[in-house]
């Protein structure tokens, strides 16, 4: 497994949960010069439409449309994960080869279950990622230093959370649906499509997209932002820099 080191690690549940939940924020600090890597636990090969291997080239088209370092599929079992020691292993060992600043991971509470227990596995994977009586050995059979990050922030993606903080997304908007948009067996397909309709598959979908990053927007009075949770407290260095 040949990972660079990034700045900011953002894991999903399914291909598509990074781009709906935070794709604007990550683009906007590619943008910065930020290193961005993205880890999906699952194919979502549970999903109405499309199959895992298709969704697993979408998400590629999608990281590229984002401008990300690099994607990996951890190929857990979609819909039955579980909060097990491999798979703790499995998410802490690519923190510890990529040694991200910051982590991004599901809402810890949300519509579809495995948003809830993706969060919390890849949350207690951070902590366990940091204690050096666990050994995690890559593929060259090395054993790999322990490593925490620094913030774990969770983004928000279908239900109604109150966030902690939000981002202004305004500029990336536009590049935001793009990469959505690559996930084409997910989402609308036009009247005469024949495929099963989900509670995504809709056209107003995409309008209930912008809808949402622009309440979070309205808050900091921009056109549109992301919102996150934090998992812990965070200090402000400076409050004159806050919106």
């Amino acid at each position: 497994m040949n990972l660079n080191k990034v700045d900011i690690l953002a894991f999903g549940a399914h291909p598509d949960d990074i781009e709906l939940g935070c794709a604007g924020m990550l683009i906007k600090h590619i943008k910065k010069g930020y290193s961005v890597g993205l880890c999906d636990l699952t194919k979502g090969e549970l999903g109405s439409r499309g199959s895992g291997e298709l969704r697993l080239v979408e998400a590629e088209n999608a990281r590229i449309r984002m401008g990300a370092d690099w994607r990996i599929n951890l190929h857990m079992k979609d819909g039955f994960f579980e909060h097990s020691y491999e798979n703790l292993l499995a998410v802490a060992k690519i923190i510890r080869l990529v040694r991200p600043k910051v982590i991004l991971c599901n809402a810890p509470v949300d519509r579809h279950p495995d948003h809830g227990r993706g969060s919390k596995l890849v949350l207690d994977a951070c902590f366990y990622s940091g204690l050096k009586k666990i050994e995690i050995i890559d593929d060259s059979g090395q054993s790999l230093t322990p490593y925490r990050p620094k913030s774990v922030f969770h983004y928000i993606q279908d239900k109604e959370l109150i966030p902690d903080f939000v981002v202004d997304i305004t500029a990336e908007m536009d590049q935001k649906i793009l990469c959505i948009q690559q996930f084409s067996s997910q989402f609308y397909l036009g009247e005469d499509s024949t495929e099963n309709q989900t509670p995504i598959s809709g056209k107003q979908f995409f309008d209930f997209v912008k809808s949402k990053n622009a309440v979070y927007g309205r808050d900091i009075q921009v056109d549109f932002a992301e919102g996150f949770i934090t998992s812990r407290i965070i200090g402000v260095e400076d409050v004159t820099t806050l919106i």
